[in-house]
């Protein structure tokens, strides 16, 4: 393992802690009664306290220092002075080990006494410390100059992703990004109880990916000797529960999508799904909006929130506006009573891309997704959306062609998905058949399979249901504005990491990696040849070589070959 000038540093104050007796990483409690938050809400000049934290700075002046202790609400300042914390001849805690030992990123903590400084700020007296965790690698902390100019910040987004924990010590803000979204949860769980709607749990294991259009992750069950697919949805099980007899139903799901990933798709993410009884898109519609007031209240302390150039107001009541009028709107077609051949030359003289795979939902949702939706920046549904698009969807009351489902769109982004559940076991079975017909004819994202065990539990009997399901990632980017899912998911996905290789290589091993790396690409043979190396040495040579990944050998026509990896 490669280290740092500092790390090493760090590792001989590790042993020189230990000779001292001093056990770097004690495992008994630490009886913590405060906090750095408590303290300043609560303050009383001379009470005793108890903190703990990480050591995030020190300005030491021979036998008194000032520090800042960070705990998980915040900074407080603390102050060491060396007879207060050696009371005796033996100064060693001192001088040894607060100003020689100690670094800042360790954990400590501390007993002492709240006092007030000149310049008023509240202060910990130390009268006792303790290491509680000696941090071997050095925070990435940004430095400050004389005039007050940042430096060295620690704000590069891979480096952050990869690195939360790091992220999260030395950026405060982002923490508080992360309490949103708790929040978001709770206020949004909070509500669907006092609705009294019963939050239940559902398999991430499924037999069948059913509920959503989207490619799914699959894995193998060796005792089932099956395979059985990451969620992509959770829908077709809450369902079950309704016609089980359940008023209502709400989950927080995790789901899995192998899919591209962008600003605002992850593989993983997490939505929320509700399923209510005897209700319809239009009571959703109603129920969403104040579902979003509340939350949007309860996070921010208003309704009102910034996202990028946008000022988005989540008060309800929201515009409501059909998808045929929308794309009339926003391209002069009407989708209305038009054929798949109609839809596809309208489609391409849009500019928009069109293949034979997709079906007619499939390009009237290209047209929407391509010229309308990026539109609506505030609040907006948009409803009733043709057959071919909502394959669980309960047919319009007034139109057969069309479903009774909505979408909320913020900022020209898709944040909640509704409808009037389709209940009708005969029309579902018919839809799915006509899905599986579009996964044949070459569409990736269609239904590949029909889910006869949820087709059962229709014939039992659903009540009229309706169900909505939001996605939390992107609902607390509009909350936070942030205009990345990556800063809302403590560890989003990322490619592997590509480490430096370390290796010791001998003279010979490294003779004969320049030969490879001059030449690129060389005969096995010629490299031998060049190399001067006897038959044992020569085979130990490319055998470490290649275990090391610093070169690999190919076999061509033309016969083997050595290059650099």
């Amino acid at each position: 393992m490669q280290l740092s000038e500092q790390e090493v540093v760090r590792r001989e104050k590790l042993s020189k802690l230990r000779d001292l007796g001093i056990n770097p990483y004690p495992a008994d409690l630490f009886p913590l009664d405060a906090s750095s938050k408590g303290i300043k809400q609560d303050f009383s000049e001379g009470k005793k306290v108890v903190i703990a934290g990480r050591l995030m700075s020190r300005r030491i002046q021979g036998n008194a220092s000032f520090a800042e202790l960070q705990d998980g609400e915040g900074r407080i300042q603390v102050y060491f002075n060396r007879d207060e914390i050696c009371a005796g001849e033996d100064k060693t805690m001192y001088n040894e080990v607060y100003k020689k030992l100690l670094d800042i990123g360790d954990f400590i903590g501390i007993t002492g006494t709240l006092f007030t400084t000149k310049v008023g700020e509240k202060t910990v007296m130390v009268k006792e410390f303790k290491l509680l965790s000696k941090a071997l690698r050095p925070l990435p902390l940004p430095k400050k100059d004389v005039e007050g100019n940042t430096y060295d910040e620690f704000n590069d987004p891979e480096l952050r992703y990869r690195q939360r924990y790091a992220d999260l010590v030395v950026n405060p803000h982002v923490k508080e990004v992360f309490i949103k979204r708790t929040k978001l949860f709770n206020a949004m769980r909070s509500f669907f109880n006092d609705a009294g709607y019963f939050e239940v749990e559902t398999p991430v294991l499924q037999p069948i990916p059913g509920g959503a259009a989207a490619r799914p992750f699959i894995t193998h069950h060796n005792s089932l000797d099956i395979s059985l697919y990451m969620r992509i949805a959770n829908e077709l099980y809450l369902k079950r529960l309704i016609v089980g007899g359940f008023d209502g139903v709400y989950e927080f799901s995790k789901n899995f999508r192998n899919e591209g990933m962008d600003r605002t798709h992850n593989p993983e993410f997490t939505a929320m799904e509700i399923y209510v009884s005897y209700k319809d898109y239009n009571w959703m519609m109603d129920f969403c909006e104040q579902l979003l007031e509340h939350c949007a209240l309860t996070v921010n302390g208003t309704t009102e929130a910034t996202f990028g150039e946008h000022k988005i107001d989540f008060k309800a009541p929201y515009k409501r506006i059909t998808m045929r009028d929308s794309i009339i709107e926003f391209t002069g077609f009407d989708i209305f009573n038009k054929t798949e051949d109609e839809i596809t030359i309208a489609a391409k003289s849009m500019g928009i891309a069109v293949d034979e795979t997709m079906g007619k939902g499939k390009l009237i949702d290209e047209i929407f997704g391509g010229k309308c939706e990026g539109n609506y920046i505030q609040p907006t549904f948009i409803t009733d959306y043709p057959k071919e698009m909502s394959p669980l969807c309960k047919e319009h009351r007034t139109n057969p062609e069309l479903t009774e489902r909505f979408e909320l769109m913020v900022c020209g982004k898709e944040i909640a998905n509704a409808y009037s559940e389709l209940n009708d076991p005969i029309d579902q079975r018919e839809r799915f058949e006509h899905q599986l017909k579009l996964s044949e004819k070459g569409d990736d994202e269609a239904t590949q399979f029909i889910d006869y065990d949820f087709l059962r539990a229709l014939e039992y009997g659903m009540p009229p249901t309706s169900g909505m399901g939001i996605g939390m990632d992107r609902l607390i980017m509009f909350l936070t504005n942030n205009q990345s899912i990556q800063e809302v998911l403590f560890f989003p996905q990322m490619r592997p990491e590509k480490l430096a290789i370390s290796v010791e290589l001998d003279e010979e091993e490294k003779a004969v990696l320049e030969l490879i790396t001059k030449a690129l690409k060389i005969e096995l043979n010629d490299l031998k040849i060049q190399s001067g190396l006897s038959n044992k040495k020569w085979d130990k040579t490319l055998k470490n070589l290649t275990k090391n990944k610093l070169a690999k050998v190919t076999k061509t026509d033309e016969g083997l070959f050595a290059e650099v990896i």
